[in-house]
């Protein structure tokens, strides 16, 4: 490795860390104090709400990772600018495109980092949302919801209330196994009874063997003992999509998107679990160029320029979700949309920089 190479890498490896370790702690401060409310009201203490940051940290720190990756790279291509390092390069022979190569190199480098960040945040984010809800209060009733048992059996419930066991407009289903068949059901409404289980009333049974043989039965009343949820185990807060992985936003979606419901909101969140680690390598492409006019500023045009550039992105991945989340554009392109934007404004940046 050059020389050079080796002076943009740390320049900029030591400007991405810095910033990483400076900023997450201003994360955990604006939560707090959204949040110190709600804490207080549950009762918790400050052992607990300390060991929840520390679980919520690895979050902070993947937040981080495109806006320190950008003030990385502007601020070691403007001082590189701004001391002729730059125009001495150009003088040796080495391109501008040449010169920003490590820092492109880095990039793809740090998006894995930040790609094996998004498997290990949801279970980090699972531990700290457990010692915050340790002390919820519990709810009565929950509306418009779907349920995965560990044995594999969806409830789609228009409405559940704990106090009396009884739900409105009900889609259970139950995969095939080698040992039991698959069902079916739909049902206008449901009452729980602790001798007797689950009885449906109005609605349809449709049976699925292993072989694809299919029954279908409509009934006035339908007792299900070997339903063995409970009405409270049904009032379980799900998990948030930031706690789940890509395969369990997956699984859940398809959960969804089978019993009829709508899943662009996980299905969103599902791609953007990929394209925003890749932000990180995109937003390297576009910011390099932007500050090699030595003309500019110095430490004021830097942080102006990354502050206007993150809100910027911000501002397209809030817009490109919820179209997305509208169904006016597919989750794939709602994901992706910010990062090609940015990409083909980086790439002309790029070719119009003078080599």
């Amino acid at each position: 490795m050059r020389i050079l190479d080796r002076l943009v890498i740390k320049n900029f490896l030591m400007l991405f860390c810095l910033f990483l370790l400076c900023a997450p702690p201003l994360f955990v401060l604006g939560d707090l104090a959204e949040h110190l409310d709600d804490y207080i009201d549950r009762g918790l203490s400050l052992g607990e709400v300390s060991m929840s940051y520390v679980y919520m940290y690895p979050l902070f720190i993947q937040w981080c990772f495109p806006i320190a990756a950008l003030l990385g790279a502007v601020f070691t291509v403007h001082w590189m600018t701004k001391h002729r390092e730059i125009v001495a390069a150009k003088a040796g022979g080495i391109s501008f495109h040449r010169l920003v190569a490590p820092l492109l190199i880095a990039g793809v480098l740090l998006t894995g980092v930040a790609l094996a960040l998004t498997e290990v945040v949801p279970r980090t984010n699972k531990i700290s949302a457990q010692i915050l809800r340790s002390e919820a209060p519990g709810r009565s009733w929950r509306s418009d919801f779907v349920y995965r048992s560990e044995e594999g059996v969806s409830w789609q419930v228009n409405r559940l209330t704990a106090s009396d066991g009884r739900m409105t407009d009900v889609v259970i289903e139950r995969p095939v196994t080698d040992d039991r068949n698959g069902l079916h059901l739909i049902a206008e409404g449901a009452r729980f009874q602790a001798e007797d289980g689950w009885i449906l009333a109005q609605g349809f049974m449709r049976t699925l063997s292993g072989d694809s043989a299919e029954t279908t039965i409509e009934f006035d009343r339908l007792m299900m003992a070997d339903l063995v949820e409970r009405p409270e185990e049904l009032l379980e807060v799900p998990p948030e999509p930031d706690e789940m992985t890509y395969a369990e936003i997956n699984h859940m979606a398809a959960i969804i998107q089978r019993t009829g419901g709508n899943a662009n909101e996980l299905l969103v969140k599902r791609e953007q679990k990929i394209s925003i680690p890749v932000t990180t390598l995109i937003i390297i492409l576009f910011g390099a160029p932007l500050a090699t006019s030595s003309k500019r500023g110095g430490a004021a045009f830097g942080i102006g320029l990354s502050l206007a550039t993150v809100l910027l992105f911000m501002m397209l991945l809030r817009v490109a979700g919820a179209l997305g989340e509208a169904g006016a554009v597919s989750p794939l392109a709602a994901a992706w949309i910010p990062n090609m934007v940015f990409a083909l404004t980086g790439l002309i940046l790029m070719i119009r920089v003078r080599t």
